[in-house]
């Protein structure tokens, strides 16, 4: 489906997440049946035959295929950056989108070895959000057009989409969405992110602090939570994974950052991550803690906090495996190879 470019009000995302379909039973019957026959034993590839059965699921087809993977990359820059959380200045958004488009960044060449294709999206990148120590992040206008711009971003066709973000402060705002949407105290969520020392760290746990007290009260409502505590990065990726859930496509969720995206929509509605899978454990300390809240389980945990979707690019390779693994094997039948012994 495309939306509008002028954005929609909050009602109509609601509307949107209303006409979420369920998972295709056939499609994972289909995909049983032939994993039931092929030359392996039963289980043995274990979560890989979990892969393609969820992508079969979601895709609403059996086999499965994976022939236009993208990896989605959205950068967005934070008026909280100012607050002295990064261990880098705001400045490095840009120059990173740059980066990006020079091919210079582990992003591209995890695409590169993967097969993916790559997509960055500059949102406004000299117009922070606003400071959420002191003012909302954005109004709702603002963040629904965000939204809408996001579900807007794969229109060009995907068959399986990886989020990731750019955005120097990012993981003090998404720490705020995760305190804001499943409790607990500010250091709770809070960790190093780009690396700040002890000083840095006390400055974030304090910004997140300030921005909830600042907004207690009005905190009640996944999407208020997004666009008072939020990031352009972020609204793009809840459009995103609303807009691929619509469409049929399967979804790698990042890191830290990119979870808090989906954190609003598991907010809104426990079954809205059933087309999602979270690629890795980042090494960012409370990224662990969110992803039980959701109660979801990553495919890997490498140590990683870099962003820019590294984590989901380098999954896009286990799933793509996955799949051909399913569509290329022969089945006993076809490899004149015995299946098992019947007792």
């Amino acid at each position: 489906m495309t939306t509008s470019a002028t954005g929609m009000p909050f009602d109509d995302i609601l509307s949107l997440i209303d006409q979420m379909a369920g998972p295709d039973e056939d499609a994972r019957a289909t995909v049983r049946a032939r994993d039931a026959v092929l030359t392996k034993p039963a289980g043995s590839l274990g979560r890989l035959e979990d892969l393609a059965e969820w992508v079969a699921v979601w895709q609403r087809q059996a086999p499965p295929k994976v022939l236009r993977p993208l990896v989605a990359v959205f950068a967005g820059n934070h008026g909280v950056a100012n607050q002295g959380v990064s261990a880098y200045p705001a400045s490095v958004t840009q120059q990173m989108v740059e980066n990006f488009a020079a091919g210079g960044a582990a992003v591209n060449q995890l695409c590169i070895t993967n097969d993916l294709g790559l997509k960055v999206f500059d949102l406004a990148l000299d117009f922070p959000t606003g400071d959420i120590t002191r003012e909302d992040a954005m109004d709702e206008m603002s963040c629904a057009r965000t939204i809408a711009f996001g579900m807007e971003a794969i229109a060009g066709g995907t068959d399986l989409l990886c989020i990731g973000e750019m955005g120097i402060a990012n993981t003090t705002i998404a720490a705020a969405i995760y305190a804001a949407l499943f409790g607990g105290d500010a250091a709770d969520w809070c960790g190093r992110g780009t690396g700040v020392d002890d000083e840095g760290l006390k400055r974030k746990v304090d910004a997140v602090e300030k921005a909830l007290a600042f907004h207690d009260g009005n905190l009640d409502k996944p999407l208020e939570v997004l666009r008072r505590l939020g990031g352009r990065e972020i609204a793009a990726m809840v459009g995103a994974i609303l807009a691929a859930r619509l469409q049929n496509i399967p979804v790698i969720v990042d890191g830290f950052v990119a979870s808090s995206a989906a954190a609003v929509l598991y907010a809104l509605d426990k079954a809205a991550l059933d087309h999602c899978i979270f690629a890795h454990v980042s090494a960012e300390s409370a990224h662990s803690r969110a992803l039980d809240a959701m109660g979801v389980k990553a495919l890997f945990d490498f140590g990683m906090r870099l962003g820019e979707g590294s984590g989901a690019a380098l999954a896009a390779g286990i799933v793509k495996a996955a799949v051909q693994i399913h569509e290329g094997m022969a089945t006993f039948e076809q490899a004149s190879v015995d299946g098992p012994a019947e007792n």
